[in-house]
């Protein structure tokens, strides 16, 4: 397996960090108590779906992380890929975080710069493990995500879009990224023949497509979405909904969600649905 262990000081941004290798599809477990860690990779390692995880590891483990030189050697022993990452910041920074965000710090009594202290000399020996040190002072946590996803994302993997046509009369999907309106075009319901079809039919794809107020549509909307898509990934999403409506789902959406599909397919993995299609379209 390829194991990252996230670590570090509290209020350093280690949450973020695993959330961000959850949405490369990790398996992320937080504050796993150590002397389970070599079970619960076993365990792990016997699933065939799970062949990547993120495990959070901080100072709720106590005395237990003066044994994690030999905890990790034995995991490294047993074949497994394992990286250790340890966030940190300076105390200025954590401070105002916490008072931020009205957080207690997991080891305060009286004095946060008391628990701080005591926190880093507690993780002294994970921080001894660390592959990368990364100071986040001076990051915002879209700026970790991103960093993070950088980092651990597979050679090859891009955003992942999927392009939905929709009906209006049937309600906006509320987990659309983007949403694009076509019912300025012409409308195929109107035309006797092509009024029962969809626009997965070629008569109904040719009639929504070949009109040049679809061709200029199309040019302008590849070029923004493009444009979208390429800032996606510099955030760091890895996924993507476009949603294409006219006014039943049923013919001018679902062409142009299609032809779209094509227009935007290369390098990238792109998926199309048809939410309203046979919902009954309209005018």
């Amino acid at each position: 397996m390829r194991l990252v262990i996230v670590t570090g000081v509290s209020g350093a941004g280690k949450s973020t960090a695993l959330r961000a290798l959850e949405d490369l599809d990790y398996y992320c477990a937080d504050n796993l108590p150590l002397p389970l860690l070599p079970k619960f990779v076993e365990l792990l390692s016997t699933r065939e779906e799970t062949e990547r995880a993120g495990l959070g590891i901080d100072a709720r483990s106590g005395d237990f992380l003066a044994d994690s030189p030999q905890i990790l050697a034995g995991i490294r022993a047993a074949g497994h890929s394992l990286e250790v990452l340890f966030l940190d910041a300076p105390d200025d920074v954590l401070i105002r975080r916490f008072s931020e965000t009205r957080r207690r710090h997991p080891l305060m009594s009286t004095d946060i710069r008391a628990a701080l202290l005591e926190e880093r000399r507690q993780l002294g020996p994970m921080r001894q493990e660390a592959d990368a040190v990364i100071d986040t002072g001076a990051l915002t946590m879209p700026s970790l995500r991103a960093l993070i996803q950088d980092r651990h994302r597979e050679t090859g993997t891009h955003l992942s879009i999927n392009l939905m046509s929709f009906g209006f009369k049937h309600g906006l999907p509320p987990e659309a990224d983007i949403v694009l309106d076509v019912r300025f075009l012409p409308n195929p319901f109107f035309v006797k023949e092509l009024a029962p079809l969809t626009g997965e039919d070629e008569q109904v794809r040719r009639f929504v497509l070949d009109h040049p107020d679809t061709q200029a549509f199309l040019a302008k909307a590849t070029d923004l979405l493009r444009l979208s898509l390429s800032g996606f990934e510099k955030e760091g999403k890895t996924h993507a909904t476009i949603a294409i409506g006219c006014t039943g789902g049923q013919h001018r959406s679902v062409a142009i969600a299609a032809d779209l599909a094509t227009l935007l397919g290369e390098n990238r993995t792109i998926s199309v649905r048809h939410r309203d299609v046979g919902r009954g379209g309209g005018a």
